[in-house]
Order: C-alpha cells, then sequence, then structure tokens
C-alpha cells in the first residue's frame, strides 16, 4: 500500500510576525501535492534610527534559508499579495529574500497570485518583476477553485475603505480537514471574519471578533 495515502496534512509555519521577521510565510504538504503560501521574509530596514538586532537578523537568514529549501520540492506556490514580507524581490535589502535565490525554482511551479487590481503601485510593481525574471505568466487566482484550493475575492488589509491595498485569502481541504491563510487582513472587517468561518477552517476562531 502507498505510504502517501495515509498521510495527513501536514502544515508548517516558517515565518510569522515574531521576533521582528515580517512575513507569514508556510506550506501544506497534502498526498499527491505541496502547496507555499507567500515565500517572502522581512525585516525593518530602520525603525526609530535603530538597525534591527544582531539575533533578528540571524533569526531572519535562517527563515529565509528554510523558504529557499522547502520551496525545492514544492508543487504549488500562492502570493497573497506583493507586499515586501510576502513575496521575493527584484531589488531586496539584507534581510529579504531576493528572487534570484528562488527564481529556477518558481519558474517550474504553478503560481497562483492575487491580481494587480485593488494593489498599491508598489505591489504591482513588484508583481511585473517577478512574472519577468520567472518568465511565468502569474496567474489571477481570485475567486478560483482548483482541487484542494480555493481562492477568495480580494479582501481589505485591515479595515473596509482600502480598495487600493487588498489581499486574497486560501482555502485548502483534503480528507475533511480544512486549513485557511487569512494573510494580512488582521481580523478588523467584519465580511472578511464572516468568509473565513463560511470556509470552516479546523481549529478554533473567536466568534467574538465580529
Amino acid at each position: 500500500m502507498n505510504n502517501s495515502k495515509k498521510r495527513k496534512m501536514i502544515i508548517k509555519i516558517l515565518g510569522t510576525e515574531s521576533l521582528g521577521v515580517r512575513g507569514l510565510s508556510c506550506s501544506v504538504e497534502l498526498k499527491n501535492r505541496k502547496i507555499f503560501i507567500d515565500p517572502g521574509i522581512a525585516l525593518g530596514w530602520s525603525r526609530y534610527g535603530f538597525l534591527p538586532h544582531p539575533f533578528q537578523i540571524a533569526v531572519g537568514a535562517g527563515i529565509r534559508e528554510k523558504i529557499i529549501e522547502e520551496l525545492k520540492d514544492a508543487s504549488d506556490v500562492v502570493f497573497s499579495h506583493f507586499d515586501g514580507d510576502h513575496c521575493p524581490l527584484y531589488n531586496p535589502n539584507p534581510y529579504q529574500l531576493g528572487i534570484d535565490k528562488v527564481k529556477n525554482t518558481l519558474s517550474d511551479r504553478r503560481i497562483w497570485a492575487k491580481g494587480p487590481n485593488n494593489s498599491p503601485p508598489t505591489q504591482q510593481r513588484r508583481r511585473e518583476e517577478l512574472a519577468k525574471i520567472i518568465k511565468k505568466d502569474l496567474q489571477n487566482a481570485e475567486g478560483m477553485k482548483e482541487g484542494p484550493l480555493e481562492f477568495s475575492f480580494p479582501v481589505p488589509h485591515g479595515r473596509q475603505g482600502e480598495e487600493e491595498n487588498m489581499v486574497m485569502m486560501s482555502r485548502i481541504e483534503e480528507d475533511g480537514k480544512t486549513f485557511v491563510h487569512a494573510s494580512d487582513n488582521q481580523l478588523s472587517d467584519e465580511k472578511t471574519i464572516e468568509k473565513i468561518l463560511d470556509w470552516k477552517p479546523d481549529g478554533e476562531i473567536r466568534k467574538d471578533l465580529k
């Protein structure tokens, strides 16, 4: 019997808002696919005149290498939006992930990306740069369903009224288990929270956030 048929969904959280490391990078391993969401990382370049602490830099460097390694056997890559801590960059600072480190890997993967609309000019430019360098069309996945994957239409990157700065959420389901990557929506928009609850992710979601 194929042991892969027995394997449960495996979720790896690689980079989160901790130790000054910005990002929300993770991978989700299914029976026959591995989906990587938001391969990016960042540190504050300079905050109140201070550079990142050396320990933050070391942690960030380790996460960056984990992202590069985890991407190597991914089948699908998702970009919830194109802030510098969620995608590789053409001209990164020393604390971010450069496209040159992952361009060969990304060129061979299925790409699911937030579309260019409802995004600030900087994000639109980063999207275009990534597509050009990896020589691959970045499919607008908003509202799409494919196999275990489902993507939301754009939701606010915070509160309502931010139509020029929105993100795309992802839902992954297999064998009755559901994982939701809500990206940077900050749970501050009621309709977004309702969408997450409608997707019925496993685990607990506080309904009093509404």
